[in-house]
């Protein structure tokens, strides 16, 4: 008979790196504002500015709002979240007790955003950053048609579709998937640039991008084909070409439980039913 060896538990924090100034950010929903309550009451908060830690209560969206603001606001923060939503893909447990010393064994992932540089019909150009992806969807009942470059090549001069999505490593397992797109991990260096429901060419799946790649959509008959283009939640309508790069120069930092990083929960989505 032969036994496994028991694992050594892991060691516990110093008391250095135990955080003591903690900024909570709250989903405009009951239960994540009934949490904030609860921890700031428990825990204190502070200014984001001024904070060693931002935990982030609410859902997916809500984290990728919150590290929105911290791109825009320079911070260099870290970000913690605990699940006050459904799927919190990018979320911890909420477990209220000792959060200060679960909080100094986490593991962290180093996020780069991508930036969508967006022109449309009346001219306007807007700018927006996207962890997750940037999908282009049409407007009306008739199916949009893109040409699609990479790196000023032009690689497909017509795809008639219902839209196009490119992906961060950290959103192929959000729309990305959904659209039968493939999972990439962090390490990957890849962004999956996935059609929409592609009518012609029918058979196309997409591609793997090196993350130096730019990217552009030029939108063919847009008066007559309407397409919006979308940066997580920010929405330009109208757009006539639509440009994406990875912003290697912003980085945003999210915290993870001990065996429950970034890379590990990619990894085990591609062995979920």
């Amino acid at each position: 008979m032969t036994f496994s060896p028991v694992p050594a538990p892991p060691p516990l924090p110093s008391v250095q790196d135990i955080p003591t100034r903690i900024a909570f950010m709250a989903a405009p929903t009951d239960s994540a504002r009934h949490e904030f309550d609860r921890l700031a009451r428990r825990y204190g908060n502070i200014h984001p500015g001024e904070a060693e830690v931002i935990v982030c209560l609410g859902g997916d969206g809500f984290m990728l709002e919150t590290l929105r603001v911290v791109l825009e606001m320079g911070l260099k923060t870290p970000v913690y979240g605990m699940n006050c939503g459904s799927v919190g893909f990018l979320m911890n447990p909420m477990i209220e007790d000792h959060l200060p010393e679960r909080l100094a064994t986490t593991q962290a992932a180093e996020l780069h955003p991508l930036r969508m540089k967006a022109t449309r019909i009346s001219g306007e150009c807007f700018e927006a950053l996207a962890l997750n992806d940037v999908f282009l969807f049409r407007q009306t009942r008739q199916a949009a048609k893109l040409m699609v470059e990479v790196d000023g090549m032009v690689r497909m001069p017509e795809l008639i579709c219902d839209g196009a999505l490119l992906a961060t490593p950290a959103g192929s397992t959000a729309y990305n998937l959904s659209a039968h797109g493939p999972i990439v991990p962090l390490s990957g260096n890849l962004l999956p640039l996935t059609p929409i429901c592609p009518f012609r060419p029918r058979r196309w799946r997409g591609a793997l991008l090196p993350s130096t790649a730019r990217v552009s959509f030029t939108i063919l008959e847009h008066e007559k084909r309407p397409v919006a283009a979308v940066a997580d939640s920010i929405e330009i309508r109208d757009v006539t070409s639509v440009h994406i790069q990875e912003d290697r120069s912003l980085t945003v930092t999210v915290l993870f439980d001990p065996g429950q990083t970034l890379s590990e929960r990619i990894t085990a989505e591609q062995f979920s039913a």
